[in-house]
């Protein structure tokens, strides 16, 4: 009887050790010791500025296809549906599409999927600022990229966002088969990363005098955009920056930065795409085009989208109808007609903008700042997609996982690179502290981060250097009943770090701020 005790407390304690290995390999650090602080000052004059721009896909490979026999858009054997085993290997290889809910296998390619980079150099200072086609990118997989640039390329700071489109392949590993199969195909992975790496080493070998336009549009677009959730403050505004060959003239690409969720092809669709910034980049660039019929002339090179404060939600909403810029037609229910018609009009707000730049600076300065932070992960559901494997984010000590902010000034435009889906109120203003709020306190992240911002030009780059989820004022925090809005209970709340995470953030963008 003894003896068998001892073998059943033996195998007990082995499981015990066993997961805790697993466990351990989960969480662990991925950079030990990586820390960034970078602080760069503009120079009082530059007598040389350049920028170079690449823009390579990252697309999946669809081999396998898939049967959808319910419509559900949610691949499940129990429903009935099948798999066609297109490479013939015995097993389904699917992709899973990131955004709305887990499960839903990709059928095919609408459009490709992208790493763009812009790279601007104004011999004191060189940044490259780097869009993917996807949901969302981990600061260990930043990391991952930064450390094989090689030191010879003289960049000294390099940003990579993701557009934060609801149409691609899981990079973060939650939309898989729940409960404990990631979303992320390792090979995928390891071709966004390789195809990133190569794309920046591209823009920096296509480094060329420039000049830049600069140009926004405060207001064409705000009824592209809904807000979901109370205040309704949005980012609606288009911010532009075009880089101009001084040599010959011609264009070598455009910045464009906007705020919004690429979801309008919404939860049904399974078809790879990068949603409305496919339609703004083939506008500015190739033209609008109306069937076979060009109607507006695009300006070349590579335009490279960053999205804004989407936090709150800030998205082209099923219940929005948009009109179509050439006809009266109005498209309500999500289609890529719809998308189209998102993308089009932002693109014709862009080239309306840039055919009459408001300025247009020969030789603009760069100053930087850029730091290392470590966040408290207060969300459970965070910690056990960790812990599991789900979420392939490393922790610096439990709970805490390292992430990153930075601040620079491009001439008359600044910029702010934060690593989630903030709320337009913290950036532009309109916190709020209203009647059931968790914390019974005055609203903290004020004054509004882009009243602190220098230059005419405010860029907010969203889902940058990492994705952390929604940035929510914490006099707006609401998990407990009476819900303040949704009486069905929070959203974002439960796709956040916890409620501490706004005013830590905040409060390190002002310390930036004031010093830039």
């Amino acid at each position: 009887m003894k003896k068998w005790l001892i073998g059943i407390g033996g195998f007990i304690l082995l499981i015990v050790i066993v997961l805790a290995i697993f466990v351990k390999i989960n969480i662990k650090d991925r950079h030990p010791g990586y820390e960034l602080n970078i602080d760069k000052k503009a120079m009082n004059s530059v007598s040389s500025f350049k920028a170079g721009f690449a823009a390579l896909p990252i697309t999946p490979t669809i081999v396998d296809t898939w049967n959808d026999v319910n419509g559900n858009a949610k691949y499940r054997e129990k429903d009935g549906d099948t798999y066609n085993d297109n490479n013939n290997n015995g097993k389904f290889d699917a992709f899973w599409i990131a955004g709305f809910s887990s499960e839903r296998a990709a059928n095919g390619v609408h459009d490709d999927v992208w790493a763009r980079v812009a790279i601007v150099d104004d011999g004191n200072t060189k940044i490259a600022l780097v869009s993917l086609d996807a949901i969302g990118f981990m600061h260990d997989d930043v990391v991952d990229i930064r450390k094989q640039i090689p030191d010879e390329s003289g960049i000294d700071y390099v940003l990579i966002s993701s557009t934060h489109t609801h149409e691609s392949n899981d990079l973060l590993g939650i939309w898989g088969r729940p409960p404990f199969e990631s979303g992320v195909n390792p090979e995928a992975m390891s071709y966004v990363k390789s195809q990133t790496l190569k794309a920046i080493l591209e823009a920096n070998n296509n480094m060329r005098p420039a000049k830049l336009a600069y140009a926004q549009d405060l207001t064409g677009a705000e009824d592209l955009v809904k807000d979901t959730r109370e205040p309704q403050v949005k980012d609606s505004g288009i911010r532009l920056i075009q880089a101009i060959d001084t040599e010959n003239g011609s264009t070598l690409g455009v910045i464009v930065g906007w705020a919004n969720h690429p979801e309008t092809l919404w939860s049904k669709n399974l078809l790879i795409s990068s949603d409305f910034p496919h339609y703004i980049r083939e506008g500015i660039e190739k033209g609008l085009y109306q069937g076979d019929s060009l109607r507006k002339a695009g300006l070349g090179g590579i335009t490279v989208f960053f999205n804004g404060a989407v936090g709150g939600l800030m998205c082209t909403h099923p219940s929005i109808g948009i009109k179509d810029i050439f006809t009266d037609t109005i498209y309500n229910e999500p289609s890529y007609d719809k998308t189209k018609a998102v993308g089009y009009k932002v693109a014709l707000l862009s080239l309306d903008a840039l055919a009459n730049p408001d300025t247009i600076i020969e030789n603009p300065t760069i100053s930087l700042k850029a730091k290392t932070l470590n966040l408290t992960l207060d969300n459970p559901n965070f910690v056990l997609g960790a812990v599991i494997g789900l979420l392939d984010k490393g922790m610096t000590e439990w709970k805490k996982t390292r992430s990153e902010i930075a601040a620079f000034t491009i001439g008359p435009a600044s910029f702010i690179s934060v690593p989630g889906e903030i709320y337009p109120e913290i950036v532009n203003g309109g916190v709020i502290a209203v009647e059931g709020q968790d914390f019974k306190i005055d609203p903290i992240e004020t004054p509004h981060l882009r009243k602190l911002m220098p230059g005419k030009y405010k860029f907010v780059i969203g889902l940058s250097n990492d994705e952390i989820g929604y940035i929510i004022p914490k006099s707006e925090w609401d998990v407990e009943p009476p819900f303040m809005y949704d009486p069905t209970g929070p959203y974002g709340e439960e796709n956040s770090f916890g409620p501490e995470t706004a005013p830590v953030l905040y409060k390190e963008f002002v310390e930036l701020l004031n010093d830039l």
